[in-house]
């Protein structure tokens, strides 16, 4: 039973980590930037954004050590060439920014659907876990903390010095991400994400 609870989780994970990173390269292309195109990236076919750590060793880590009550995890980024977009400046943030946005808008066409079809629960189980996980990967990617997607938005908002001083972590993020990952989900991403789950569902 626990593996097919993992199964389930996965599946409904990497649904939205593909939204997420298709999300960022249909943007910078939009944008000017091909690289993504051109590395198979934009496409919404799931094995392309498929990280080995962050897609399989992660969840099951995180699935494990919290005895199954929590999976999460990370595709593999999309590449961007910030040199070929029009805009640097500002279309760092829209790439930052689409991602989260993604999933955002896929959360609550979600939860508009689940507001008109009847009650069952197979759909209420696949309906909730799919919108709490878009939410999750969304509010948690939006912390400014290189790599996140929020760092981006951060830098491209900063003055150019500062922008350019606030990059030199980013060396350092995701070992400074993962050392606070439980204050950050626990204190700031849990409470973020209940709120816009009863926002977009009408379920507390």
């Amino acid at each position: 039973m626990i593996v097919v609870v993992f199964l389930i989780s996965f599946v409904f994970l990497m649904i939205a980590m593909t939204a997420h990173e298709f999300a960022h390269g249909w943007v910078a292309y939009k944008l000017g930037d091909t690289t993504a195109k051109y590395s198979g990236r934009l496409t919404l076919n799931p094995l392309a954004h498929i990280d080995p750590v962050g897609t399989f060793l992660l969840p099951l880590f995180l699935f494990i050590t919290t005895q199954g009550r929590f999976v999460f995890g990370a595709a593999k980024p999309v590449p961007i060439n910030y040199r070929a977009l029009r805009n640097p400046k500002k279309d760092i943030i829209l790439i930052g920014a689409s991602g989260p946005i993604a999933n955002f808008i896929f959360a609550l066409i979600l939860g508009t659907l689940w507001r008109l079809i009847p009650s069952y629960s197979i759909t209420d189980l696949i309906f909730e876990n799919l919108i709490y996980i878009n939410i999750l990967l969304a509010v948690f990617n939006l912390i400014p903390i290189p790599p996140l997607d929020g760092s981006r938005i951060l830098m491209g908002l900063l003055p150019a010095d500062l922008s350019s001083k606030y990059a030199t972590i980013e060396p350092f993020g995701f070992i400074i991400v993962i050392l606070l990952m439980g204050v950050i989900f626990n204190s700031v991403v849990f409470p973020i994400v209940r709120i816009i789950f009863g926002l977009f569902t009408g379920h507390v």
